[in-house]
């Protein structure tokens, strides 16, 4: 499916670089990983395929997979319970940094830079590989501290431009009964399920970052350190 678009624009909050004191209790730590984001729909009958690869990335700890339902595919007779417009609009967005108008489902974006259109398997899997390989040039690490997610980073060398820093919250795994649509009569296991994704503000990249966030409830926790565009992400971590 190919969709037209207007162009629209976005900003963030500066944050400080220093974080409110802790509480003394059992940490949980983070490691890093590589991000893809799948943007996908119930509605969309070439979806499946995708949807199961990424469900086979949930088991590498090295790969944060993201589902993000997009709205467009609604219309055609089956609403996406998942379906976010603001889903719809991140997608928009990296059509637009890569100087594109077209969108497309299933469409899966590695580490905020490379786009892979449609189920292809191989191309992705050599993406994820790159990633691995490549050095990163900032530290990244959280810690639950009860409700809240403490936020710790550091850059080598210093940044020259900020980034934006993001938290993501998703459903492990849900499946789904689909009744009508393109997908009627299947049902579809989803994974990783992004529920809500929150900018908190922008860091410089030259002092360390160490800031508190709340994270209230049980879904596991993702931050994302990501150029603007949105463009490279610089660093990713996550908490389940």
């Amino acid at each position: 499916m190919q969709m037209r678009w207007m162009v629209s624009a976005a900003c963030g909050l500066w944050v400080g670089v220093t974080g409110a004191g802790m509480a003394q209790e059992p940490i949980q730590r983070s490691e890093p990983a590589v991000v893809v984001e799948l943007f996908t729909s119930q509605g969309c009958s070439s979806c499946p395929p995708a949807d199961e690869y990424l469900a086979m990335l949930v088991a590498d700890p090295r790969v944060i997979p993201l589902a993000l339902h997009v709205d467009y595919w609604d219309y055609i007779g089956w609403k996406d319970q998942f379906a976010n417009p603001q889903f719809t609009d991140r997608q928009k967005s990296y059509a637009r940094a890569a100087g594109s108008r077209t969108i497309y489902t299933p469409q899966m974006i590695v580490g905020g830079r490379e786009r892979v259109e449609g189920h292809r398997p191989e191309e992705l899997a050599t993406l994820v590989q790159a990633h691995l390989a490549a050095g990163r040039p900032v530290s990244l690490r959280l810690e639950r501290h009860g409700s809240g997610v403490r936020i710790i980073a550091d850059a080598d060398p210093p940044l020259t431009e900020a980034v934006r820093i993001q938290l993501v919250r998703y459903i492990p795994k849900q499946t789904v009964e689909i009744e009508s649509g393109e997908n009627a009569g299947k049902t579809v296991t989803y994974h990783n399920i992004v529920t809500s994704w929150q900018v908190l503000g922008e860091w410089g990249g030259q002092a360390p970052l160490d800031i508190e966030a709340e994270a209230e409830g049980d879904e596991p926790v993702v931050v994302i350190l990501q150029n603007s565009g949105p463009a490279e992400i610089l660093a990713a971590a996550r908490l389940r």
